[in-house]
């Protein structure tokens, strides 16, 4: 019998952008037998710009919920993934012996000016993403 594919868990302080869009890479571009979950230590929205970027490069996003860190603090997970400082500091204790990687990400709901300048933002950070993401399965699949 094969083996379950990897259970990933990425947190960021509200999982609107940062955590929202490493959802829909690894989900993009994993194995397809992973689990793949995103939440916020205070959750809100999936962030428009967010669903917006992703979109542009054929990833959806848009039936993705904002999700609280409560709801799999009972569950184990092969990998956290940080994405923010705050998140790293303050990410509780999950079950279990997976494994705490802790990666920092411009906050792009942060951004500020024009439309087009806060998108940009995200735009970077999620092309940053996808190089750390694309990065992180050459080594979990060699």
């Amino acid at each position: 019998m094969e083996p379950e594919g990897k259970k990933i868990l990425f947190l960021c302080t509200g999982n609107s952008a940062r955590s929202q869009m490493a959802e829909g890479w690894m989900k993009f571009l994993g194995p397809k037998d992973w689990q793949i979950q995103s939440a916020g230590i205070f959750p809100s929205y999936v962030h428009p710009l967010a669903i917006r970027a992703m979109e542009e490069v054929g990833v959806d996003i848009s039936g993705q919920v904002s999700k609280s860190t409560d709801q799999f603090l009972d569950q184990q997970f092969d990998y956290l993934i940080t994405l923010c400082d705050h998140a790293a500091a303050t990410c509780p204790n999950f079950p279990g012996s997976g494994k705490r990687i802790a990666w920092s990400f411009e906050d792009p709901a942060a951004a500020i000016g024009t439309l087009e300048e806060r998108l940009a933002v995200f735009r970077k950070v999620r092309d940053e993403m996808k190089a750390r993401i694309e990065e992180f399965l050459k080594t979990e699949l060699s």
